[in-house]
C-alpha cells in the first residue's frame, strides 16, 4: 500500500525537477574552481525566450522590469562585513521571501544571483554586465569560492531576472568590505 502511494509522489517530484535538472551538465562543478583574474570565466547571458514576462505591479509595468515582492531580502552570509581572509575563500548567499531559478527560467518571485566585486551598482533597467567585477550565477548557485589579491575589497549581491535585468524593486544586499591578507592558506583571520 505504502509503496503504491509513494510512486505518484516520487514521479511528481521528478517531473517537477525535470526542467531544472536539464540545466545541469556533467562537467566539473564550477564552484570548485577559484575565481581570479586568470581563472574566472564569466558565464554568458542566456538568450531570450519567445514569451514575455508580465509585470505584476504598477511600478514594474512602468519600468518594464520583472516585479519583485517588497519584502524580498538578500544578504551575504559569509564573509561578514569587516572580515579578513587569506587565499581562496567561500562566499555564500542568503535570500528570504524570494526564490532562485536559473537564468532563462521565468517563474514569479525568482531570479539568480550576481556578485559585484569592487564595483558599484549597474543601471537598473539594463542587463547586468558580465565580467570579472559582475559575476553571474546563472545556474542558480547560492555559493562560490573567490580568490582575490591582497587588500581591501567590496562585495555586494544583486538578483537578476531571467534576462539578467534587476527586478523592480531591485533586490540587493548591503555592500560589505573585506580584507584579503597575504598568504596562500585559507585560514580565517578575525578583525573584530
Amino acid at each position: 500500500m505504502m509503496r503504491t502511494a509513494a510512486v505518484p509522489v516520487l514521479l511528481a517530484v521528478l517531473l517537477a525537477a525535470g526542467p531544472l535538472a536539464a540545466q545541469s551538465s556533467p562537467e566539473a562543478d564550477p564552484l570548485d574552481k577559484p575565481l581570479s583574474d586568470t581563472t574566472n570565466t564569466p558565464q554568458p547571458a542566456s538568450p531570450g525566450h519567445e514569451h514575455e514576462s508580465t509585470p505584476s505591479t504598477p511600478d514594474a509595468a512602468k519600468s518594464g522590469r520583472t516585479a519583485a515582492p517588497k519584502d524580498a531580502y538578500i544578504y551575504i552570509g559569509w564573509p561578514n562585513d569587516g572580515e579578513a581572509v587569506r587565499g581562496r575563500f567561500k562566499v555564500w548567499f542568503g535570500l528570504r521571501n524570494f526564490g532562485v531559478a536559473p537564468a532563462g527560467v521565468r517563474k514569479d518571485n525568482t531570479g539568480h544571483h550576481h556578485l559585484l566585486v569592487d564595483t558599484d551598482l549597474p543601471p537598473m533597467d539594463e542587463p547586468i554586465p558580465n565580467n570579472r567585477n559582475y559575476i553571474h550565477f546563472g545556474k542558480g548557485q547560492t555559493e562560490t569560492y573567490l580568490e582575490l589579491p591582497p587588500g581591501r575589497h567590496t562585495l555586494q549581491l544583486l538578483m537578476g531576472d531571467a534576462e539578467h535585468i534587476p527586478h523592480d524593486p531591485p533586490i540587493l544586499s548591503k555592500k560589505i568590505t573585506i580584507t584579503v591578507r597575504p598568504g596562500g592558506d585559507s585560514t580565517r583571520v578575525s578583525v573584530r
